[in-house]
């Protein structure tokens, strides 16, 4: 698995994970959307931890900085 994941890219993807976290702490959004952000946010996380997300290779995008 090569990494396709930039810096700047995985700062923003866990801040968007940390803020839906917060949305669902304080009761912001519940029900079927919370758990599908929450999926998400999971998501976001896995992805930003391991610095590969599967969708940028289908679509052929690099954010990482090649050395």
């Amino acid at each position: 698995m090569k990494k396709n994941m930039g810096t700047a890219d995985k700062s923003i993807r866990v801040l968007i994970a940390i803020i839906i976290a917060l949305l669902y702490y304080f009761d912001i959004v519940e029900g079927t959307l919370a758990y599908i952000l929450m999926a998400f946010a999971i998501i976001f996380l896995l992805t930003s931890f391991i610095s590969f997300c599967p969708l940028y290779t289908l679509f052929g995008i690099n954010t990482c900085k090649t050395k």
